[in-house]
């Protein structure tokens, strides 16, 4: 006969069950969550980026009037290179490769703005000379590319149109020098706006995940680890608050810098004036907010369209826009040879209209420029140089002033030579047209010019 089994014993034996079991509770596995997962997933595409730039002490007759440092390299041409007394430095920031065949790698254009020579390194400490690809100061972002003799690690890009305020993300990057530091937080908002001392940046990530200088250019990801936004410490006042630009918004970026070298924007050939609210009630379009078209290019596609003039422009894509500039950033956002769909008001009727965006055609910028500055320009030839004492190497010359411009008002006369367009440093024709396309939807633009061996700023309204 079987013995009666001890209830005490049976007691003792679970109590001293999970003394015998391994530390469950403590081990690695329960400790690996998602975001020891994502950061392990995607570290090693994170690099540090080393920028150097020169700065020149040395009298010039703009000391003491607040002249950038970074404008002072423009003067090089005009001053006895003896009085110059050049000073290294370094700046630092982060990158994150995004293409490891080809060595592509993505950081802010503000990291690498002054830079003369481009540093990268990565997790593992190799270290690589960069090349920029191209910048966009207006979106803040750059593409540099080294060269490795093996495929280097790169990051997936994941979606920025679905985040959700509230969900976790990661930011790493090289705060202050610290390499590799991870910072976690959540989404606190979308479509922000940020003004900075004399930009206004638009559609930014807003997050309590600690950003500082340093961080620039570092990825911001998801919980899975996929890249939704480049990090940005432009906004010096910012405490517990970073700022993130949308992968959505920098995919369309890359792919110009890559290709280009520049964005490439888009082309509709419309002319647009912004809307109060008597000239909305005189337009008889109570409560709507859009852009009247004061007139449409020829042989543009918005003329090819049939967009006519006193159209209301309502939304491109159905997005709305309200204002000159809010027109000018959605168009930011397609590029070149993109059908798109605006939505105008004619005769109180809504209509849709189909146009694809072009590039602005090279033979009008010329003439953009006579219209929007009242200039006509030549390149530097010898002729030029003789004949009116120039003194610059590099620019181009002012050929023609129209009298009543504003150029000529100030005093801006036949013989000046343009040294620079607000970031764009101009030494050929081809560099001038390029920067009239880029600068030709601002309101103001600053030109510095060129006459003798004295250069001026001068600030445009266009």
């Amino acid at each position: 006969m079987a013995k009666p089994v001890n209830r005490f014993n049976i007691i003792l034996a679970i109590f001293l069950m999970p003394l015998c079991l391994p530390a469950i509770g403590h081990s690695e596995y329960n400790r690996r969550d998602a975001i020891v997962n994502a950061v392990q997933k995607v570290s090693t595409a994170v690099v540090n980026v080393s920028s150097e730039y020169e700065i020149h002490s040395r009298p010039s007759p703009f000391s003491g009037f607040g002249i950038d440092p970074f404008f002072d390299s423009f003067f090089k041409d005009f001053f006895d290179p003896g009085f110059r007394h050049n000073d290294k430095r370094t700046s630092l920031g982060s990158g994150v490769i995004i293409d490891g065949k080809r060595g592509f790698i993505l950081t802010n254009a503000h990291v690498i703005s002054k830079a003369e020579a481009i540093s990268v390194v990565l997790q593992d400490e190799r270290k690589f000379n960069a090349q920029l690809v191209g910048a966009d100061p207006d979106s803040d972002l750059a593409v540099l590319r080294i060269i490795s003799k093996e495929a280097l690690p790169a990051i997936e890009m994941g979606r920025s149109d679905d985040l959700m305020i509230g969900e976790t993300v990661i930011a790493i990057g090289n705060p202050f020098g610290f390499s590799h530091t991870v910072t976690t937080g959540v989404i606190s908002a979308l479509n922000r706006s940020i003004r900075t001392n004399d930009m206004i940046y638009h559609n930014f990530i807003q997050t309590d995940a600690s950003i500082n200088p340093g961080n620039s250019g570092g990825p911001l990801l998801n919980i899975n680890g996929d890249l939704i936004g480049i990090n940005t410490a432009i906004y010096a006042k910012a405490q517990g608050i970073g700022f993130a630009i949308p992968i959505n918004k920098a995919r369309r970026i890359i792919t110009d810098l890559i290709q280009y070298g520049e964005v490439v924007l888009s082309w509709t050939g419309l002319l647009l004036q912004g809307m109060d609210p008597d000239l909305a009630r005189y337009l008889n379009v109570p409560g709507e907010k859009g852009l009247l078209v004061k007139a449409v290019e020829p042989a543009s596609p918005a003329g090819r369209s049939g967009i006519q003039a006193e159209d209301i422009l309502l939304a491109i894509e159905k997005r709305p826009v309200p204002s000159i500039s809010a027109y000018n950033q959605v168009l930011r956002d397609y590029p070149v040879d993109s059908n798109i769909h605006l939505t105008v008001l004619r005769g109180g009727k809504r209509l849709t209209v189909a146009l694809k965006t072009e590039a602005y055609p090279e033979d009008r910028i010329l003439d953009l420029a006579y219209n929007l500055l009242g200039i006509q320009v030549e390149s530097l030839s010898f002729k030029n140089r003789k004949a009116f004492r120039i003194a610059a190497k590099k620019g181009v010359m002012i050929s023609e002033v129209i009298p009543q411009a504003y150029l000529a008002k100030i005093g801006v006369a036949p013989g000046d030579v343009i040294r620079q367009i607000d970031d764009f440093s101009i030494e050929t024709i081809d560099d001038f047209k390029k920067a009239m396309v880029q600068c030709r939807q601002k309101k103001t633009i600053v030109i510095l010019i060129q006459r003798g061996e004295q250069g001026y700023y001068l600030s445009v309204k266009l």
